[in-house]
């Protein structure tokens, strides 16, 4: 339950800040143009709290916390008195109405920025994207990457630590090739090419780089014991602290995952150790315990740290945080748009569209990891509402513009029958979008 609260409260914070930053943006350029505000509202249905400005704005706190919304003086739809004719959203020039609707999907953008300068002036702690392990036969075996190497620049694009070799990764999804420099520990660089064609990515069960077959360098779990409990089954068999070891029952060499996996299988059995003690081999018997019903032994291994330079800190003053700021927002912006083109060529599967049930999930995950992985959360989600709502679907702001630059080329304004058979469409669309949306999540979240 608490798990389940938290998630909730991060969805709908996350939600209602990108929102409603999206609404001000209408809110303020309307404004400016001097349209009369009857209403702006965070969150909808029935208002919990409320106030009437000397300007006249209703100013509220709606029930439903899921964004948010503006009310404009409209003579479309408002009986708007002759004295009031000029404070109307109907009656501004069209080169205003763009303003106003575009407002929206831009404040959204320098939503990602401000939140991403404050990362970076925060500060992310991040690790080199320096390969480990490389599968044998995968993709990027044959592309002739090795462990050791590290990662320096994708397609372009200059990949300093991991997060950005999977935003770059993410977007070659359902490209053919992918060109990437490389350098190894020697610092010596090598171009090689990704043959992306049999590429089969599933974000629900493995991260980008994984499917590649490739591992970050991480830290080494070490066969050798750091620590013997007492009166445990390792030390009535007489292992003991720095002793390191090499095999069970004749199966030799093992690292430590085939070890603890070994163990935990077989509770209750007697096996014989292969250790180094001393720089002099020998066996012992061990009587593995049993914790209901897992193996265990009692032992701790020695933890290998990356060396200090694989680690560092990206973090930049007030001033040098804007243009990194202003190019990350780029980077989500283009690979946004691009997803998009992919999804309506059909080199993206729409299996991949998430709806709010998996924005939620990854709201509370992201704010559970601390606040600097929550504002990077909320620059994807706020560059992402501001691309979905620029899309030529009436409804959605981009149809707005839509109708408003043909008004603006043919001078006049596109027909209201023309105009409502649109937005029924669009409704449709949307509808179908996110219903295909939920229904991806509810999939991912059924075993």
């Amino acid at each position: 339950m608490e798990q389940l609260l938290w998630t909730l409260g991060a969805f709908f914070l996350a939600i209602g800040l990108v929102v409603t930053f999206h609404e001000f943006g209408h809110f303020w350029v309307a404004r400016r143009c001097g349209v009369q505000v009857l209403t702006f509202s965070v969150g909808f249905g029935k208002p919990l709290w409320s106030r009437v400005a000397k300007d006249g704005t209703r100013y509220q706190v709606a029930m439903i916390p899921l964004g948010g919304y503006v009310r404009m003086l409209d003579g479309r739809v408002d009986d708007v008195p002759a004295d009031r004719i000029e404070q109307s959203f109907s009656h501004k020039s069209v080169q205003q109405r763009i303003a106003i609707v575009l407002a929206g999907p831009v404040f959204n953008f320098i939503f990602a920025i401000i939140a991403l300068w404050l990362m970076l002036m925060i500060g992310v702690a991040s690790l080199r994207p320096v390969v480990g392990d490389v599968n044998v036969d995968s993709i990027a075996a044959q592309a002739g990457i090795q462990s050791g190497d590290e990662i320096y620049q994708i397609d372009g694009r200059r990949t300093a630590e991991w997060q950005a070799v999977n935003l770059a990764l993410v977007e070659r999804i359902g490209d053919r090739q992918s060109n990437w420099i490389v350098r190894d520990a020697d610092g010596q660089q090598r171009n090689v090419a990704l043959d992306l064609t049999g590429w089969d990515f599933d974000p629900d069960s493995e991260s980008t780089i994984a499917s590649l077959g490739m591992r970050p360098m991480v830290e080494t779990v070490s066969t050798r014991l750091a620590d013997v409990v007492d009166n445990s089954p390792a030390s009535r068999a007489g292992l003991q602290p720095n002793d390191k070891i090499l095999g069970i029952n004749g199966t030799m060499p093992m690292d430590w995952e085939q070890i603890r996996s070994f163990i935990a299988e077989y509770p209750d059995e007697t096996y014989v150790f292969t250790i180094e003690r001393d720089a002099t081999q020998r066996d012992l018997e061990v009587t593995i315990g049993n914790q209901n019903g897992v193996g265990f032994l009692g032992v701790t291994p020695f933890v290998e740290p990356l060396p200090a330079d694989y680690r560092f800190t990206m973090q930049y003053g007030p001033l040098q945080a804007i243009p990194q700021s202003i190019e990350r927002t780029w980077q989500l912006m283009t690979l946004s748009v691009n997803m998009i083109k992919k999804l309506i060529t059909g080199d993206v599967s729409v299996n991949n569209l998430s709806g709010p049930i998996g924005i939620a999930v990854a709201s509370g995950d992201h704010a559970s990891y601390g606040l600097v992985y929550f504002l990077s959360f909320l620059a994807l989600i706020s560059v992402s509402l501001g691309i979905l709502n620029l899309l030529p679907i009436p409804v959605l702001d981009g149809g707005h513009l839509v109708y408003y630059i043909i008004e603006w080329v043919r001078g006049k304004p596109v027909p209201e029958h023309i105009q409502e058979i649109g937005f029924r469409v669009g409704m449709i669309l949307l509808f179908a979008l996110m219903a295909l949306a939920v229904f991806n999540d509810i999939s991912r979240l059924t075993p």
